[in-house]
């Protein structure tokens, strides 16, 4: 009598296992729109915005608990991002403070790039320092040049955009970028690291921000945020 039930039990278990992992599943998805690092430990946070990131509620943004914002200024060369100026003073307004992003592309000229940038971001001793976002990119550059032409190149930017701030810039190095170059340990600059949910190492030395996350999902925002906590 007790052979025909177990089919019946076998199939209850299935479909308890299938839920308690949908359940799993879709708890994680939640976790990893509204995860942020701990307050405690990380008491200054903020976001990375550039023009894919659509309209911006200010006043939103600095309610959920941002204290600054870094908007990307330029990429590669003759890449400007001619609402700078205007979220520039909408993101004051708002009470947060603001950083500038250069998105350095290795096979483009550092004179044009850096030309770009001064052209974009005002001289004010208000900001944030400056940042520049390395990374391998295969459609931009899809032949990288060797260590010793890139660090050349890269200090003839750096020189270039610093002279215009009067503040050293942060090095905003992906994993990929460091793999290759080893640029943290080479150049003295602050750096910014990048990696989900998980404090970054791979630099081989502290570093001062972090991307702690690319899908927080905030009231104010269309889509997914770079989230940002800095390490004091």
């Amino acid at each position: 009598m007790s052979k025909p039930q177990q089919p019946a039990r076998r199939r209850a278990w299935i479909v308890a296992a299938v839920l308690l992992i949908a359940g799993a599943a879709a708890f994680a998805w939640w976790e990893a729109r509204h995860w942020e690092p701990a307050r405690a430990r990380f008491p200054v946070q903020g976001a990375w915005l550039d023009v894919h990131d659509g309209v911006v509620d200010w006043s939103m943004l600095k309610a959920h608990g941002a204290d600054f914002v870094y908007l990307t200024a330029s990429e590669g060369a003759g890449r400007r991002d001619p609402a700078f100026g205007g979220a520039l003073e909408a993101a004051r307004a708002a009470g947060l403070q603001v950083g500038a992003v250069h998105v350095y592309d290795l096979c483009a000229p550092a004179d044009g790039q850096a030309a770009d940038f001064v052209t974009v971001v005002p001289r004010d001793a208000g900001m944030l320092p400056p940042a520049v976002a390395l990374d391998l990119d295969s459609r931009s550059c899809p032949q990288p040049p060797g260590e010793a032409a890139m660090q050349s190149e890269l200090t003839t930017f750096l020189n270039q955009i610093e002279k215009h701030t009067e503040r050293p810039a942060m090095l905003m190095v992906s994993r990929s970028f460091e793999g290759r170059y080893h640029l943290a340990r080479r150049v003295d600059r602050n750096l910014w690291l990048a990696g989900d949910f998980l404090e970054p190492a791979y630099a081989g030395r502290p570093w001062v921000m972090w991307t702690a996350t690319t899908r927080l999902r905030i009231a104010g925002m269309a889509g997914p945020l770079r989230w940002v906590a800095v390490h004091r």
